[in-house]
């Protein structure tokens, strides 16, 4: 009996791994196409563990174990290796049908088709990954109660701590596909991972089928599905990972010529042809959102980092945090700095924009260099690859010192960036910042995410700046807001209007321009006392850009009041 305890006790553990690893599979890809990542996450995880639990109650209904596990695993398996794939189309499909039925019918851009069948598509796809999430999850959850009752009817009696060992091992399992899935399966494309977890599932399959095929049902037609399935597999390992890239592609306008993803996010380049002799428009993307578009990112980098070095007293350290596409620091270091720090989470990131990129295609790292005029292999520009809620605590523990401090991070879409806009953060890098120096943070769209941004100001006060927020159009992201803070003596713009000239020429920029930039509507900050500050831990900021874009749709009110 030890060789079937093994073979049981052993494929459970297995298997437990395998529906951890599906479950944040899942989980993980749902939370990037949808958007909404944190509470995507949750529910997902929510959806299949009660699915499991149906699951368990459902297995009660299968006649033969042997025959109905044999089966299961591979459902599991072809669901499983497909679910990815499934996900991808659905939403390519949302993407493109609209402008497929524009193309057919002749109708003008301006003419959308999205009512009707096309929005009941949509809503489809929205639910495709929880519904997928949910049966994959009932069929998971069927495993532990169909090998407890094989194990029974192998042994030919009630065993005492039947239940006790098969969920010792599940438990078990489950933590070593956690440790997979964080040491492994983040680090190749998701495709694989879905694939290699099927094909483990298919070979805990054949290894039950094989071993126990005189008491299954009708164990010529489930080796031939067995077999089908192999088939399958393979195809999707050589070809599923290019085939969700393509779809991944049909989400973008422009057409994509790199893309790329990292244990911390997906990049994807972008290029339009324009014509008329002016030059190609190339745009980054960071898990579909637009980080910037060649057309205009100057105007960005310019208002992000020109206000603060203008504010600063020296510039002879600078910090900046994020920034990994180099062009911040590309303008830092016109104004001549000795050194520029960059903290930065995605090595690949740098790499990529460094030049030095392998698997970037030809005469793309050459137009990102010069973007960024090459600006991280200036030998005045110090990077350091990590997290920056740590680094800056090491900054900080070594007394270091920066005249001026430029924050360039993702837009707060993400529970992970929360603790980068807290006040806790802030209050850290004042630690760091010169009596007479100046620190600026990109706060998102004054007006798509007024709540996000006001609190983005707020909260710099509460952590102890004198601040200021200011803002001008980017014709790509359309108005953009900053923060910028001292922390004694004059607020920015009072230095700014004591300025006759300014000392670093930029093409975009006048000191009327600047000036400018810090004027608001009159009732712009009315409600600013009912907006939260963003405590550590409280996600507020996430909310607020969350409640902005997801269920508003970045739609500004300007209330008239009579």
């Amino acid at each position: 009996m030890l060789g079937h305890d093994l073979l049981l006790i052993g494929g459970m553990l297995v298997l437990a791994g395998c529906g951890l690893i599906y479950e944040y599979l899942l989980a993980h890809y749902a939370g990037r196409i949808l958007g909404a990542v944190e509470s995507t996450i949750y529910a997902m995880i929510g959806i299949m563990s009660v699915a499991m639990g149906i699951g368990a109650f459902l297995a009660r209904w299968v006649k033969c174990p042997f025959t109905g596990f044999a089966w299961l695993e591979v459902g599991i398996g072809l669901l499983g290796g497909c679910s990815i794939l499934l996900m991808a189309g659905m939403l390519a499909l949302t993407y493109t049908l609209p402008v497929w039925l524009q193309q057919i019918y002749g109708l003008h851009p301006s003419i959308t088709t999205d009512g009707g069948f096309v929005s009941a598509l949509q809503t489809l796809a929205f639910y495709t990954p929880f519904v997928t999430g949910f049966i994959l999850g009932a069929m998971i959850g069927m495993e532990i109660p169909l090998i407890a009752r094989v194990r029974e009817q192998v042994h030919g009696r009630h065993l005492t701590h039947n239940t006790g060992t098969i969920y010792g091992a599940d438990y078990i399992g489950a933590g070593i596909g956690a440790a997979i899935w964080v040491g492994v399966c983040l680090n190749i494309p998701i495709m694989v991972a879905a694939v290699g977890t099927a094909a483990v599932n298919l070979l805990v399959g054949l290894g039950f089928l094989w071993r126990y095929q005189s008491k299954i049902t009708r164990p010529v037609q489930l080796w031939l599905v067995h077999a089908g399935l192999a088939v399958v597999l393979i195809v999707l390992a050589i070809n599923g990972s290019g085939w969700v890239l393509q779809m991944n592609y049909t989400l973008f306008k422009d057409t994509p010529i790199y893309s790329k993803v990292t244990p911390y996010q997906h990049i994807t380049l972008t290029r339009r042809h324009v014509g008329q002799g002016l030059p190609s428009l190339l745009s980054l993307y960071i898990n579909g959102r637009l980080q910037f578009s060649s057309s205009d990112e100057n105007i960005y980098h310019s208002y992000l980092t020109y206000l603060a070095l203008l504010s600063s007293a020296r510039h002879e350290q600078v910090l900046v945090i994020g920034g990994g596409d180099g062009m911040a620091v590309r303008n830092i270091l016109r104004w001549n700095p000795k050194q520029v720090t960059l903290i930065d989470l995605d090595e690949a990131m740098i790499t990529l924009f460094k030049g030095e990129d392998p698997d970037a295609p030809a005469g793309v790292e050459q137009m990102l260099l010069n973007l960024n005029q090459n600006a991280f292999n200036d030998p005045r520009v110090s990077i350091v690859i990590g997290d920056a809620f740590i680094e800056v605590e090491k900054l900080v523990s070594e007394k270091r010192h920066f005249d001026t401090i430029i924050v360039d991070l993702p837009d707060p879409s993400h529970p992970d960036l929360n603790k980068l806009y807290s006040d806790f953060f802030y209050a850290r890098l004042k630690e760091l910042l010169s009596g007479d120096g100046a620190i600026a943070v990109q706060s998102t769209s004054p007006y798509h995410a007024k709540k996000a941004f006001v609190s983005i100001g707020k909260t710099m006060w509460a952590a102890g700046y004198q601040t200021e927020q200011y803002h001008t159009n980017v014709p790509t992201f359309g108005e953009w807001g900053w923060t910028i803070g001292t922390v004694r003596g004059l607020k920015p713009s009072q230095r700014i209007a004591q300025v006759d000239k300014l000392p670093v020429a930029d093409p975009w920029l006048s000191k009327a321009a600047l000036e400018a930039a810090f004027i608001f509507a009159p009732s712009y900050f009315e409600e600013t006392e009912n907006i939260k500050i963003n405590r550590l831990g409280s996600h507020q900021v996430y909310r607020y850009h969350y409640e902005a874009w997801s269920k508003q749709d970045g739609v500004f009110f300007a209330n008239l009041n009579d």
